[in-house]
């Protein structure tokens, strides 16, 4: 089994199966190519924490909060646990709870979703544009008297479409909690994912463009109010300890956590134009293998900066084409397999096959391919030719 590589339900590399079809030959998310390249600074900013014993929000958190926000350009940012919480606060936040419904994607991870459900709230799921993120003329059509907010999810490294979906919101007095899981560094129109809405929320998550040593996650806010109000809410609704404005919950984000990703942001700008790069490459590559109507590429408008978190193609005969790939010892993975509205987890909102066509649709077809920023230009060209052999051997 390949090493290096994040073990988890939302980041597992293709591996021998059940039925023996193979084992890959080099991972689809390369960890320890990565800290290879970045393990004495990691290691000196282990020692640190250690030596500060100092492990629960404190100098180094703060030192990441502020960070960030220069990263991306706005006043200040709050850290938590993880970037499901990221999402869970910021509509506590907002004080969502039973009877209120939000609005958002059926084609993203579980959390997006599940932080709605976990308040009480109703998730309302409207259907996808070709971008793969939510069709904002999909979401007034979603709009009632309870609705409190709309959740777009930036998927794959790409931005949503900001201003129509910001537009409508304003209009109808409602807030934008932007997921930006996948999408740190990404751009709408020269301005960063996380800094539009109302609240931003990103995961450090390992398999992330900028991921930790296990979980971790950021929040923005367009307001201090509303800044302070998440710190209270990670802090168990208090400022000082033992006092309590608020009810609040358990979310700090580890000093180590913090320490590590402080390495890791000063190569991200770097490790998103590797990211960038891969892309085109692959780009490239499909065009000069003439499989331009077998494989649909990314679509990336001209007004958003995609940072890549996934190279998603679209294929024709999806599921044997990975099993191909698969034989020939090349990883891949599917985000995402099912989309939420059709989960037994959501069975209980009563929504059926066919009522999200484009989200359904793309659950059977799309496939992500590895672009991290060490993969080997000469494995990008082993995947594209070995994509090429299937459909010549199919035609």
């Amino acid at each position: 089994m390949p090493t290096g590589v994040v073990r988890s339900p939302t980041d597992t590399p293709a591996v021998a199966n059940a039925a023996g079809k193979g084992v890959s030959t080099f991972p689809y998310l390369d960890l320890e190519a990565q800290f290879a390249g970045i393990k004495s600074e990691v290691m000196a900013a282990i020692t640190r924490v250690m030596e500060s014993q100092h492990f629960i929000l404190g100098p180094e958190v703060a030192a990441l909060e502020k960070e960030i926000a220069e990263f991306i350009g706005t006043p200040a940012t709050v850290a938590c646990a993880s970037g499901s919480d990221a999402l869970l606060l910021s509509l506590m936040a907002l004080n969502v709870g039973p009877g209120d419904e939000v609005i958002t994607t059926p084609f993203t991870f579980v959390a997006t979703g599940g932080s709605i459900a976990r308040l009480g709230a109703k998730p309302v799921f409207v259907d996808i544009d070709d971008t793969y993120n939510i069709d904002p003329k999909q979401i007034g059509p979603a709009i009632t008297s309870r609705t409190r907010a709309i959740i777009p999810v930036h998927l794959f490294g790409l931005a949503a479409d900001m201003d129509p979906i910001c537009g409508l919101a304003a209009q109808r007095g409602i807030a934008v909690i932007e997921d930006a899981a996948q999408a740190i560094g990404a751009t709408y129109k020269k301005r960063s994912v996380g800094t539009i809405g109302t609240f931003g929320c990103f995961s450090f998550f390992p398999s992330k463009n900028l991921g930790c040593a296990g979980d971790g996650g950021l929040m923005t806010a367009d307001s201090a109010e509303r800044l302070e109000r998440l710190r209270l809410l990670r802090a168990h609704g208090g400022s000082k300890k033992y006092y309590y404005q608020i009810i609040g919950t358990n979310s700090r984000l580890d000093a180590l956590q913090a320490a590590i990703l402080r390495v890791k942001l000063r190569h991200l700008q770097n490790w998103n134009e590797a990211r960038r790069k891969k892309a085109e490459l692959y780009c490239r590559l499909f065009a000069e293998a003439g499989l331009q109507n077998a494989v649909r590429l990314p679509k990336v408008p001209s007004d958003r900066g995609h940072v890549f978190n996934q190279f998603t193609i679209r294929c024709k005969e999806r599921d044997q084409l990975r099993d191909f790939l698969q034989r020939r010892g090349i990883p891949t993975e599917i985000y995402y397999p099912h989309p939420l509205h059709l989960q037994t987890a959501f069975q209980y909102l009563g929504y059926k096959e066919g009522q999200m066509p484009n989200a359904e649709a793309a659950s059977k077809e799309v496939m992500s391919i590895p672009a991290y920023p060490e993969l080997p230009m000469e494995r990008q060209e082993l995947i594209v030719n070995a994509i090429r052999d299937f459909y010549r051997k199919a035609s």
